[in-house]
């Protein structure tokens, strides 16, 4: 079955709402990391910023080619 031209541009209207809404919330998730890092002292704390900063920098990157790949 065929979908309808607005169906389909309302579904396409959700995605992107979404993929912003995860970008946005990636780019708070390193702003939080960053600023943990950036005031701990505590060796394993500092490392665990790291990965932190690193897995939320990694899905930033991932969400944006997402986003720039998708026809909106």
């Amino acid at each position: 079955m065929r979908r309808s031209k607005s169906s389909r541009n309302t579904e396409l209207l959700r995605e992107e709402r979404r993929l912003r809404r995860e970008i946005e919330r990636t780019k708070g998730a390193i702003d939080t990391a960053r600023n943990h890092f950036e005031q701990v002292v505590d060796p394993m704390l500092i490392d665990c910023y790291i990965y932190e900063l690193n897995a939320a920098q990694l899905r930033y990157q991932f969400l944006l080619q997402n986003f720039k790949k998708r026809e909106f």
